[in-house]
């Protein structure tokens, strides 16, 4: 907190048990409360002379326009979502405000400071997206751990539990069979999503809480196994699933690919079999010990299953409406532990822990707390290189897995000259969106340039030159609104696109002016830089003879091939060599292999 007089500290996140241990601003008494404001409250005793204001709020929430961006000298990001680390990228763009970007990855780390129209910005290098599945691989033919894990977090919990969302569900299979899918399966999967409203409503009753996990349990893990069974042509190229026994696997009756329901799931860590391994399944993970990487047999699955949607059954007869998996929350991280290893046991899949699941469904990367410090420290150094403009001093630093060099830096390239972010010439239009129509933003930004253009908000497009029905309508009807942008692109690609933030018109705005406020001096976008790909020159070719195709069944004997001559220079030096040959290529020279050949060629110059 050194140098800095006002800071601003946002974060939608609150204090979870696991934060405890990787810093020193939060305690046990703060659990459960936002991190924003027990940071600010702590911090402000380091330094009683530095303002910090803390906001509980999601940073792509429409408040947090370019304008406010525009109230700050420097962004520090400290975000673990790909997303969010996007937009906060762009708004820092379209407003002219410095930015550390940074990340951490258990004892990885770096810290990259941006500057608009001189460096690199976040988006100008291609970032790898979290993977997808095949909705077809999750909901029939799971064949790794991971797809019985996003199939009970994504898919049965949210079916349970979530809204009821048979119309975004059937959305989802239509497109799905438009892409090519089994349409057997989705045929199939239509009629599971009619099953669970039973399921849906038996969990928000009043009554017996373990019929209905009975139910549930029926439902997925025997019926819909059953359904997928009777399709014989899935089945052909891979092994088939079992369907389970809600009775068989509680009595300990039940006996799978010849072990019983008390044994230790496939390649799980060496555990006792049921009664005996000392925990029960049904507790939550708050207890003593390492139960949270222990093996489940078969019953205990079963038994956390019954609990854990009876905790969850009692929290929707509560009036809570619906519920979303946290890795936090004991309650869902139990019911997809569970719902998932019962899963992989019928699909003959290994089975994880509860701490497998929690790292794999919450897409866990272990925290350390000393990556953390140096990050930070690496963070404040560089923001101190931007505030003083020392811009030929500033790295990227990265902490790497090299005890001998722990600390790498590399100079900051340019930015990216197709990046679509960064290149964009950003402005804004403050406006009441609700009477302020498309015509009137695009015109007044275009002034008396007619040239032909689209319109984009996002990956929508709102007009084009063959289609502008929308300029009559208001920038509210469209859904652009506080926050969002409107990009103008030249349809001859000859200028950079003109980015257009949408901001809120000030409060002291005369009635009896127009409902917006254009930028002066208008935005003038430069010409868009051609990318070249590097060329090579060809050589001319040598001169050839066609040889007639021989007849079939004539057998050709080729003739081997004769030796050249080697040419030299008049020096003694070998032009024919690879090495010199590629040398006058370079030069865009080419090496004949007599006096006589290229004579006919205009292109050729013989050089004594």
């Amino acid at each position: 907190m050194t140098g800095f007089g006002d800071i601003t500290l946002l974060d939608l996140d609150t204090i979870d048990l696991s934060n405890l241990n990787r810093q020193f601003l939060f305690r046990k008494k703060d659990v459960k409360q936002s991190k924003a404001l027990v940071a600010a409250h702590t911090a402000s005793a380091f330094n009683p002379h530095v303002r910090i204001n803390p906001i509980h709020a999601n940073i792509k929430d429409p408040q947090f326009d370019m304008s406010w961006f525009r109230t700050f000298d420097i962004v520090l990001n400290a975000l673990d979502n790909l997303d969010a680390r996007r937009h906060v990228n762009k708004m820092c763009m379209a407003a002219g405000v410095p930015l550390v970007e940074s990340g951490t990855a258990g004892y990885l780390g770096q810290v990259q400071p941006i500057l608009k129209d001189r460096t690199e910005c976040f988006d100008c290098v291609t970032k790898q997206t979290p993977k997808t599945f095949p909705v077809c691989t999750i909901r029939s033919t799971p064949s790794q751990p991971i797809h019985c894990i996003v199939w009970a977090k994504s898919y049965l919990l949210s079916q349970l539990f979530g809204e009821d969302e048979d119309a975004s569900g059937e959305a989802e299979l239509n497109e799905a069979l438009q892409q090519g899918e089994n349409a057997q399966e989705i045929a199939t999967l239509r009629k599971e999503a009619q099953a669970f409203r039973r399921v849906r409503t038996a969990l928000r009753s009043p009554n017996d809480n373990e019929e209905a996990a009975k139910l549930a349990f029926e439902k997925v893990f025997h019926s819909d196994i059953l359904n997928l069974l009777s399709m014989a042509d899935m089945w052909k190229m891979r092994a088939p699933p079992v369907s389970l026994s809600f009775e068989g696997i509680k009595n300990g009756s039940f006996v799978l690919r010849g072990k019983p329901a008390n044994a230790t799931m496939p390649n799980g860590p060496v555990a006792a079999v049921n009664g005996q391994n000392g925990h029960d399944a049904s507790t939550s993970s708050t207890g003593a010990g390492l139960k949270d990487q222990k093996a489940l047999t078969l019953q205990d699955n079963l038994e956390l299953f019954i609990s854990s949607t009876n905790r969850l059954a009692a929290r929707l007869q509560a009036d809570e409406e619906t519920i979303s998996f946290d890795k936090d929350d004991d309650d869902t991280l139990d019911f997809v532990t569970a719902a998932s290893n019962l899963r992989s046991a019928a699909y003959n899949i290994d089975g994880k822990t509860r701490w497998e699941v929690k790292e794999m469904a919450g897409n866990i990367i272990p925290a350390i707390a000393t990556t953390n410090a140096i990050v930070s420290g690496l963070i404040v150094l560089q923001a101190l290189q931007l505030l003083r403009k020392a811009y030929g001093t500033m790295k990227t630093v990265m902490i790497q897995y090299k005890p001998t060099n722990p600390l790498s830096s590399a100079t900051l390239p340019p930015p990216n000259a197709s990046c679509a972010v960064c290149r964009d010439t950003f402005t804004e239009v403050l406006c009441d969106p609700s009477k302020t129509t498309l015509g009137d933003v695009v015109q007044g930004i275009l002034g008396e340039d007619e040239r032909e253009v689209s319109v984009f908000e996002e990956k929508r497009i709102l007009a084009d030159p063959d289609w502008d029905e929308n300029f009559e309508r208001t920038l509210e009807s469209l859904n652009v609104t506080r926050g969002k942008f409107l990009n103008i692109v030249d349809e001859d690609g000859e200028l950079e696109t003109i980015s257009i933030g949408i901001g809120i018109l000030p409060s002291n705005h005369p009635g009896d002016l127009p409902p917006f406020v254009l930028p002066r001096p208008l935005p003038q976008p430069p010409k868009r830089v051609k990318v070249k790909l590097p060329t090579t020159p060809l050589p001319s070719p040598a001169k050839a003879t066609k040889r007639p195709a021989p007849d079939d069944g004539d057998i050709v004997e080729q003739q081997p091939a004769k030796r050249l001559k080697t040419s030299t220079n008049g020096n003694g030096s070998d032009l024919s060599s690879p090495r010199k040959s590629r040398q006058l290529e370079e030069d865009g020279l080419i090496v004949l292999d007599g006096s006589e050949d290229g004579q006919d060629d205009a292109e050729v110059i013989i050089v004594d």
